[in-house]
């Protein structure tokens, strides 16, 4: 007869095969099946063992996802892997996998398609657009002022 904790481990195993996933991700979904306290953490430090569970592989996946796809800067991703009970130090590590150049051709990318589409009647108004629609997107103030003169220069 298979035990309510064989079952909860493959179910919880699935989970974490089919994405990475945080460990405060599989603590919720524990939590979600009434697993909790030292019997979720003894299921947690089963699954960092047999390497279904871990932080890092997580951080540099989700970066490098958040990066590439939706093309957020490094304090927006940073931001979002706090909140997600990251460590500062897988943070760190995740963040130095985004290289600096494809950082700064993605930033003046953004920059130059938003130029492109235009409709703007002044420079103040395109420069404070981009500006604030690129620091919602996590790219640090000074870059982004460095790269918009950089850009509108060329126009």
């Amino acid at each position: 007869m298979v035990t309510f904790e064989a079952k909860i481990l493959k179910r919880i195993r699935k989970f974490c095969a089919y994405q990475e996933r945080s460990q405060k991700e599989v603590r919720d979904r524990l939590a979600a099946v009434g697993v909790k306290g030292e019997e979720a953490e003894e299921i947690i430090a089963k699954l960092i063992e047999e390497g279904f569970l871990n932080e890092e592989r997580f951080a540099k996946l989700y970066a490098g996802g958040k990066f590439r796809l939706k093309k957020w800067g490094k304090i927006k991703i940073k931001t979002r892997l706090q909140q997600k009970g990251i460590s500062t130090y897988c943070i760190k590590k995740a963040l130095e996998e985004i290289n600096d150049n494809d950082y700064i051709d993605t930033l003046r990318d953004l920059i130059i398609k938003k130029i492109e589409k235009g409709g703007y009647m002044d420079k103040t108004t395109l420069k404070n657009s981009l500006y604030m629609n690129l620091l919602a997107k996590g790219y640090e103030s000074d870059l982004i002022k460095t790269i918009i003169e950089e850009c509108l220069v060329s126009v």
